[in-house]
């Protein structure tokens, strides 16, 4: 009968963009349930360096930063090849790295374009397939994080939104071309951290009112969804799970 729960211990896990906010949630998450830790990061090296620091007290040698600009093809292979020399496997891939920001329509560039769809399609499709021998003989998992905005347009996001549909239909097509050996899931978060550069308040009180739960998430909802893909669900593969507080529902 197929184990209702797979342990975490000795396996290794590669977080990408896991320096700061969600990221870094999710890669403390899975270190607490036994999971050791590659910390990705593209600039926040100082703040990936913190949080295997963080990882590696707890757990000695169960963390290690490695840095790239996953939206380059040649980037994506060199930093699971720098993982599986570190570590020798690699069992679970979180894609989470992403660019977000507004591109109105009349002023997209093809720049904006490339850094966008790269950054949140094209990158975890070539991670991927860089760690396809590595996670199959795992037995491993993938969770990419999607956004609810991949079903409903978010105003003056032309570009982000469709880069995360295709996301979403890549998760869908991984786990079935990959399966059985290795599951494939998203994770769909809503309201959980206003964007670093901050949104004004008016805004922000507008979304709150289309969350039937009347409040933000926070990172950690985003990472325990991730640690229940990864842990739990071992009959789930193909899913998105919405962690936005009902605001999918309708709005």
């Amino acid at each position: 009968m197929q184990e209702r729960q797979v342990s975490l211990e000795g396996r290794w896990a590669l977080v990408t963009g896991a320096g700061k906010r969600i990221g870094a949630t999710i890669a403390r998450t899975l270190h607490g349930a036994g999971a050791n830790v590659a910390v990705h990061y593209f600039r926040s090296a100082d703040d990936a360096e913190r949080v295997a620091a963080q990882l590696n007290e707890a757990r000695a040698n169960s963390a290690f930063t490695v840095g790239g600009d996953i939206r380059k093809v040649p980037e994506t292979e060199r930093i699971v090849a720098e993982v599986i020399a570190r570590t020798g496997r690699l069992d679970i891939l979180v894609n989470n790295a992403s660019t977000f920001y507004p591109t109105p329509l009349g002023t997209v560039t093809e720049e904006q374009w490339h850094d966008l769809i790269d950054s949140n399609l094209k990158a975890p499709l070539f991670l991927a397939q860089a760690a396809l021998p590595y996670l199959k003989a795992a037995h491993g998992s993938i969770v990419n994080i999607v956004d609810i905005h991949s079903q409903r347009p978010l105003r003056h996001h032309v570009v982000y939104g469709p880069a995360k549909a295709g996301l979403a239909m890549l998760t869908r097509s991984l786990a079935k071309d990959l399966a059985p050996e290795i599951r494939v899931n998203g994770v769909s978060p809503g309201a959980i951290l206003w964007p670093e550069g901050g949104i004004p308040e008016n805004v922000q009180q507008t979304i709150l009112r289309q969350v039937p739960l009347k409040r933000t998430g926070a990172p950690e909802d985003i990472a325990s969804a991730v640690l229940y893909l990864v842990r739990d669900a071992t009959y789930v593969t193909g899913q998105i799970l919405a962690v936005d507080g009902g605001r999918s529902i309708g709005w």
